[in-house]
Order: C-alpha cells, then sequence, then structure tokens
C-alpha cells in the first residue's frame, strides 16, 4: 500500500501554480572571478527588482541565487499587493508613533504603485488586476480589534471602511477594508524584470553559492567553490542574511510555513482579497489558471519543522474551500515560508550601521510583494545617496526595547527548547519498517537518522543535526523535505539545501 493514499485528492507534489504557469530562463553558474558595482544576494523579488532599478541607473550589477531564479518564498507566494497587512496599523501606533507608522504604510503604498505603473508602462500580461482587502472576524473577540483598527486608519488618513459584511459568501461579524489594493502573478513580471537587467548589461547567476563577504572597500563576496565578486556594495536579499553573524540574525527572526491550495469551486468568487483576523488564518483571492477562474486558499501558519503532520495543514484548507464555494478540484498545492522579526517591521538597509556598503533585506511577515518593492526601493536610494524617508523606520540597527526584549527571550528559549528536544528524543521507528514514499525520523546504528523511502523503494538515509547550528531537523510529510525548527533551514530528502540560514547539506548516514 502506498503511504499516501488518503490524499489523493491533492496532487502527488507540492507545485506553485506561479512557478508552473510560466517559462523562466535559466542563468549560467559563475564560473569566474568578477568586478561590479553591485552584488545583489538571492534572485527573487527583491533581488530582481534592486537589480532592476540600479541597473536602470546605470549601474553594473550581478545577481546570484545558490538555486533558480524566483523559485524561493516569490515563487510560492499568494502574490497579494497590499499594505493591510493583517490587523496592524493600532499596534504600530502603540509602539512606533503616528509618524513612523504612517511612513510604513506609506513605503507600502509606494510599492503597489510601482508595480501598477510598471506593468502599465511596460503592458505586462501578469493578471494584475485592482482589489479591495479585507480583514474579517467571524467571532466576537476580534470585533473589538478591528473597530480600534478603523480608528487607527482615520487616524492615519489611510482610505478604508468598517463593514460588518463582508462579499463572502458566509456571515461575519466585521471587517476592516482598504480600497484599491491588488493582485497579480509574481513571475511573468519578475522575469520581464529580470530581461531588462540583462538588456542593461547586467548579470545573473544561478546554482551559485555565496558563502561569505570580507569586508571593506571594495567588498568581496566568496562562493562555495572559491569565486569572487569584487563590488563596491553588497545587498543581501536572500531571504535569511547569508552572513549571519555579522547581525546575529538568527537570534532576531523566526521562519513560519503556511499553505496554499489553488482550487476549482461550485460557487463564484465574489471579487476582492481576505485575510481572517482569527487563527488559523484564512486567505482568499482569485485566480485564472489556463483561461479558467479558480480561488487561492491559504493560510494554517506555523512555526518552521514545528508542525506535526503537515498534511493536516493542506486537509483543512481544503475543508474550508468546501464549505465556502464548493470544491470541484485542486489543481495546485504549494507552501511558502515566511521570516518574522521581533518587533514585525522588516530589516531593510544598512545591515550593521558601521558597515556603510553591507545592506539587507528581510523579514517580511507574509507580506513580501510589498515590502520586497520597498525594500528594493530603499536600498537603491541607500546605494546611490539620494536618502530615502523609510530608511530610520526600517534599518536593521534599531532595537525597540519595548515589545522586542520579552519576545527576543521567548524566541530563543524556543530554539533552545527544540535544540535540546531533538537531542533527548526517542527514536522507536526502524528504516526496514517505512512504506514506499514514507519519510520519518529512525534509528539507524544506534544513533538518529533521517529517512525517506521513495516511490521506487529506493532508502535516502540522512544526518538530522541541521548544519547551521546543530538543531535537530524534523520530516515534513507534505513537502517531502526535512525542516529545522530553530531557524527554518530546510532540505530536501536527500539532504540538499532548498533554503536558508545554512548553506551546508545534511550529512548522509551509511548503514554499518
Amino acid at each position: 500500500m502506498m503511504h499516501n493514499e488518503s490524499h489523493t485528492k491533492f496532487p502527488q507534489f507540492p507545485e506553485s501554480y506561479w512557478l508552473a504557469s510560466t517559462d523562466i530562463p535559466s542563468f549560467p553558474k559563475l564560473s569566474g572571478d568578477i568586478q561590479v558595482d553591485v552584488a545583489i544576494i538571492g534572485a527573487g523579488i527583491t533581488g530582481i527588482t534592486t537589480a532592476y532599478l540600479l541597473s536602470k541607473k546605470g549601474l553594473n550589477v550581478a545577481v546570484i541565487d545558490a538555486g533558480r531564479m524566483l523559485h524561493g518564498t516569490t515563487g510560492h507566494t499568494t502574490a497579494k499587493i497590499t499594505a493591510q497587512h493583517d490587523l496592524i496599523y493600532g499596534e504600530f501606533l502603540s509602539h512606533f508613533g503616528k509618524e513612523q507608522t504612517r511612513l510604513y504604510y506609506e513605503a507600502n503604498h509606494d510599492a503597489l504603485q510601482f508595480i501598477k505603473q510598471t506593468v502599465e508602462e511596460y503592458n505586462i500580461d501578469c493578471q494584475f488586476t485592482e482589489e479591495d482587502a479585507y480583514v474579517y472576524t467571524c467571532t466576537d473577540t476580534y470585533v473589538e480589534k478591528i473597530a480600534a483598527e478603523y480608528k487607527a486608519y482615520e487616524e492615519l488618513g489611510i482610505p478604508g471602511s468598517y463593514v460588518e459584511q463582508t462579499p463572502l459568501p458566509f456571515s461575519t461579524k466585521a471587517a476592516i477594508m482598504m480600497k484599491n489594493q491588488a493582485q497579480f502573478n509574481p513571475v511573468p513580471f519578475l522575469r520581464y524584470l529580470a530581461n531588462q537587467v540583462i538588456r542593461q548589461g547586467g548579470k545573473i547567476y544561478e546554482q551559485t553559492t555565496v558563502t561569505g563577504v570580507e569586508k571593506g572597500s571594495p567588498a568581496i563576496v566568496k562562493t562555495n567553490d572559491g569565486k569572487k565578486i569584487t563590488c563596491n556594495h553588497v545587498v543581501s536579499s536572500s531571504h535569511f542574511p547569508f552572513n549571519d553573524l555579522n547581525g546575529l540574525y538568527f537570534a532576531r527572526l523566526y521562519a513560519e510555513r503556511s499553505y496554499v491550495l489553488a482550487v476549482k469551486s461550485d460557487k463564484i468568487y465574489p471579487g476582492g482579497m481576505y485575510l481572517s483576523a482569527e487563527t488559523p488564518k484564512r486567505s482568499l483571492r482569485s485566480v485564472l489558471i489556463n483561461g479558467e477562474p479558480m480561488v487561492l486558499v491559504g493560510g494554517e501558519g506555523h512555526k518552521t519543522g514545528q508542525g506535526i503532520c503537515t498534511f493536516q495543514y493542506y486537509e483543512a484548507l481544503e475543508k474550508f474551500a468546501e464549505q465556502t464555494f464548493g470544491l470541484k478540484e485542486i489543481m495546485y498545492r504549494w507552501s511558502a515560508q515566511d521570516l518574522y522579526t521581533l518587533d514585525k517591521l522588516p530589516y531593510i538597509g544598512q545591515e550593521v550601521s558601521t558597515i556603510p556598503n553591507i545592506l539587507v533585506a528581510t523579514g517580511y511577515k507574509k507580506w513580501g510583494m510589498t515590502t520586497s518593492v520597498a525594500a528594493a526601493l530603499l536600498n537603491t536610494k541607500l546605494i546611490t545617496g539620494e536618502g530615502s524617508p523609510y530608511q530610520d523606520l526600517f534599518s536593521p540597527a534599531r532595537f525597540h526595547a519595548d515589545p522586542d526584549i520579552k519576545t527576543f527571550v521567548t524566541q530563543n528559549a524556543n530554539v533552545a527548547k527544540h535544540l535540546i528536544a531533538g537531542k533527548l528524543e526517542m527514536i522507536h521507528k526502524k528504516a526496514e519498517e517505512l512504506q514506499h514514499d514514507e519519510g520519518a525520523v529512525v534509528q539507524v546504528n544506534g544513533k538518529r537518522a533521517g529517512a525517506y523511502r521513495d516511490l521506487q523503494g529506493a532508502l535516502h538515509l540522512v544526518d538530522t543535526t541541521c548544519t547551521h547550528m546543530g538543531c535537530e531537523v524534523e520530516w515534513n510529510e507534505a513537502e517531502r523535505t526535512w525542516d529545522c525548527p530553530c531557524h527554518g533551514s530546510r532540505y530536501s530528502y536527500q539532504g540538499e539545501v532548498i533554503e536558508g540560514p545554512t548553506k551546508k547539506s545534511l550529512g548522509k548516514v551509511e548503514f554499518e
């Protein structure tokens, strides 16, 4: 019997519709030493947009990615372009004051306008549509919070409205709406920008892992096979900062996974983009697949490596889709990883305040479409010396002691707990017991190991100790990956790195 028989209604392997919908050009591996004005690490929406903006200003840029362009979080998003990042404006007002909170809204609003203008100017075919965005609640607990958020909108001058009922086909207690937000398919949009980077003389290198940076002016970026990129500026836009120890980012960020289904529904989708205020989160938007209107149903966030059976998240979304719209077919399923900072504001700008030419962009929560473009616009201005009203707000060097310190301690206690728990766990399963297409932590030669038996029956064994900081990875059944609960590193079932902060594969284990 095959292990995943109960999941036959789901596509067998996770695949993002965005990546499936668009041919993405491939680029060579870096094969020699090069010299450029700016080296950009990470070829997602942040890196590609930064490269586009800088090369447009005449700077010579190189984008370097450890994997394939757009195959990280960018290719696995729900692709809502909005400044409505859940219920945050009331909270930000109390933590950062009116001026800074208004700047947060403006930075994200500017990003939306940049995407809209670029799509219109170059006539990019990427399903860009303007939609109203809603945060809604079906429970009494959140009604007051939504009313308070609407007060914050009024105080900040954000165009929106408070409503009891949304256009969704179920009743809600309250909702807050932000007008004229947008959605799109990010992949054709970014493919266009990447082509412009190349036309403007920039370079993109794939399958090239950066292992560190020699600080100085110029800085020297080093790759895992000894190549060097000499540059005036370095921008780390690889999700998790690659030269981690500079800013101790692993202690200031944590990773969460969330899940998406693309479904064909019975009911007609009413338009708009939606997010539930309560957890587990529910996210909704429309999408065209092969010209047919469908619905993206997302949510079910949990800390990376800390979900038990990951299929349960897809099943919960399937049940919600069935109850809400009626379900004909699940076309695609995928999941994404997002990084959270301790005070919920992203880190964008100089990685450490004493080194002006190494910049970073990370910690977008789940709102990477606007935040990444805001980061690209801001880091471009810092590199060209123009300055920006947003640089202090997003500065990675900030440390807001207020809500921060407590969370800082809690997050690290959580990491310590997982570090210790993984080491002490009793393993009872043996590799020989695994069915086809089943993975688990097993005992091999008396030690903890990770095992996956593939569809052909071949066994893949890896060392479960994460190569980043020594936590023990856990099996993620729905994605067939090994995920680290401490800082969110993820590996394929063969132990290869899928996403950082780690740069090194898991060790192989042999039967003695």
